[in-house]
């Protein structure tokens, strides 16, 4: 056990990413898991708070297996696997509709964040495989960021690997070996709710204002 909940694993970052502090940088944070860690971090570092809208997009034959990613706005698709448009484009209109409402839910009538020459800074309470993540990396890649930073308190020995060749710098506490899932490693690692998910952005949204 590595850490008491996501706030405990945030306050460990934290002290790794004090290098980015009162920079133009945005936090991206996975909801929901990583939206009490991105909260704490948006704060302690003096950075907006967005969500990252993507999910993956599974291959016909095994919806697990991810060939690609869909966002609000764009869509990243492994074209060596071959699958037909059809399948694409349902899939696609599907998720991103999903995906919209999503963010109202959360954000209200908020525009996403503008991620051009800004630090962005993707955070999750872990990540397994990763391979969603990559895909939404090569996304947040065309919107231009000034540097592109993934932080998270645990991953995989080979998510890590893999995450270290698509981004600028890349920020884990921990790689164990075996991996066997993220919860394993949090001894509160309880799910995270839409409403608390909207009483921190609020928080947040609302300091802004006042500031």
């Amino acid at each position: 056990m590595y850490f008491t909940d996501r706030y405990h694993a945030a306050m460990e970052l934290a002290r790794r990413l004090e290098k980015y502090k009162n920079e133009d940088g945005v936090i991206l944070a996975v909801p929901r898991g990583g939206v009490p860690i991105g909260y704490y971090l948006a704060k302690h570092l003096g950075f907006a708070l967005d969500l990252l809208m993507t999910k993956k997009l599974g291959h016909p034959a095994n919806e697990e297996f991810a060939i690609g990613a869909v966002g609000i706005e764009s869509i990243i698709i492994e074209e060596a696997y071959q699958i037909p448009k059809e399948y694409i484009q349902q899939q696609t209109k599907r998720i991103r509709q999903e995906l919209i409402d999503r963010y109202r839910k959360f954000m209200g009538d908020r525009e996403p964040a503008v991620l051009k020459n800004k630090i962005v800074i993707v955070v999750d309470d872990g990540v397994a495989t990763g391979r969603t993540i990559l895909a939404t990396l090569k996304m947040l890649r065309s919107k231009e960021p000034k540097k592109l930073v993934v932080a998270v308190p645990v991953a995989s020995m080979e998510a890590a690997e893999m995450i270290k060749k698509e981004v600028d710098d890349f920020i884990c506490l921990f790689t164990p070996t075996p991996f066997y899932g993220v919860g394993r490693f949090y001894e509160d690692f309880s799910q995270t709710s839409d409403e608390e998910v909207v009483a921190l952005l609020k928080e947040l949204n609302e300091r802004g204002k006042a500031a």
